[in-house]
């Protein structure tokens, strides 16, 4: 739990420092709310349950609870709106290195922006919070690619007659990384998979995936593709926010969610040793697939999980020993009413304050106060409690003096 309040502190903190609100949603929803989209993994992986004939699920992810609080007061809140939040989540999966079935991540969304104002701001906050946290300028890189751009391309060749197959084959490549390019062909090209593209197109897919460079990338798109200006635009933003060395375009990240729909982003260690650290990206038609207004909205989550197996690697955890203002000691239960008074005394101070609560012996409460982390022993004993006094011992420099014991 230190860990944990050391972490979320400094998630809050970006989040202030970039004039973001808190907010948080029920762990518990409607399934049909994360169901929209049949075939992408975190669908397989929802807990979820039948009670008085309804279906529900412990979420999964945040944004599409996200939407259903901006929807529900979409015509009241002063766009555009900028909320942060640090949900816990719950997927059943199998666990490995930085992956739990139960984590909690760090969000941070803003609605109502269709500029990629909006998503270099996400992502300066992203090394914000890691500049925060100790890590070293090349620790982590984030990785960026564009939904939009893919589609483009992708509907100028091999989709052209089969644009509806676009979604179930951004869910398919979104596996590169997990299961390699010999299996996402073979998931492209399956005539029961749903999109059944000829080997030749298929390859072409996996082969436009490792491309590295925007300009190699928009090859065979006009002048005036809109996908293509917003990454230059989003690019030269990030220099502006002093973080354009530490983002590479990566062709390869698509996300494995359908709602996105133009820029998409990722974070990675930078020597890959772990999975991806956070992700995120546009999806400006969510709201309109829960039945709401078109609203353009870009966020990311970031996981506990996976930044604390990076810091436990680069030592960067801190050591967080239990804060403990005060340890009350009474030698004998004749003095402890002075105990509980000189206690609750130090509390109205607003100390925390560890009583001894039943009787011991003098060096096992040193000890105890000691591990307790406390900065302070107060000992009351029969000669104290006779002079109107209480012992008080410095536990980091071993200096004693007496103070007068509150009436």
């Amino acid at each position: 739990m230190r860990r944990r309040d050391w972490l979320f502190g400094h998630f809050r903190a970006v989040g202030r420092a970039f004039g973001y609100e808190e907010v948080d949603a029920p762990v518990l929803e409607h399934e049909e709310l994360f169901t929209r989209k049949a075939g992408e993994e975190i669908v397989e992986q929802l807990y979820h349950f039948e009670l008085h004939g309804r279906r529900y699920a412990l979420r999964g992810e945040f944004t599409p609870s996200l939407a259903r609080m901006v929807m529900a007061r979409a015509g009241g809140l002063r766009l555009p709106i900028r909320w942060t939040a640090i949900p816990q989540c719950w997927r059943y999966e199998r666990t490995t290195r930085g992956r739990r079935r139960e984590h909690y991540q760090w969000n941070m969304d803003i609605w109502g922006e269709p500029g990629v104002s909006a998503e270099a701001e996400l992502i300066a906050a992203i090394f914000a919070l890691c500049d925060r946290l100790g890590l070293a300028r090349g620790d982590l890189k984030v990785g960026v690619s564009s939904r939009a751009l893919l589609e483009e391309t992708l509907r100028r060749g091999v989709l052209r007659d089969r644009p509806e197959v676009f979604p179930p084959l951004c869910v398919a490549i979104d596996k590169l990384g997990k299961i390699g390019a010999d299996e996402v062909i073979g998931l492209l090209t399956a005539p029961s998979g749903g999109i059944a593209l000829p080997l030749p197109d298929a390859r072409h897919v996996v082969d436009w995936l490792r491309l590295s460079n925007v300009e190699e990338a928009a090859a065979g798109l006009p002048p005036d593709s809109r996908a293509r200006r917003e990454l230059e635009e989003l690019f030269g933003l990030l220099e502006a926010y002093g973080v354009g060395d530490r983002v590479v375009f990566d062709a390869s990240i698509v996300r494995g969610l359908a709602y996105y729909t133009g820029i998409v982003f990722e974070a990675f260690d930078a020597e890959r040793k772990l999975r991806a650290i956070c992700g995120g990206g546009r999806y400006d038609r969510l709201l309109e697939s829960l039945g709401g207004p078109a609203l353009p909205a870009a966020g990311f989550g970031f996981g506990d999980a996976v930044i604390g197996e990076l810091l436990a690697d680069k030592g960067l955890w801190p050591d967080l020993p239990r804060a403990l203002d005060a340890y009350v000691f009474a030698l004998g239960e004749a003095q402890r009413p002075a105990a509980i008074r000189l206690g609750s005394a130090l509390r109205a101070r607003g100390e925390s304050v560890e009583l001894s609560l039943s009787d011991s012996k003098l060096k096992r409460a040193l000890a105890d106060a000691d591990r307790a982390g406390a900065k302070r022993f107060y000992l009351i004993g029969p000669d104290e409690l006779a002079r109107g006094e209480v012992t008080v011992r410095d536990l980091a420099s071993g200096t004693q003096s007496r103070e007068s014991l509150p009436s």
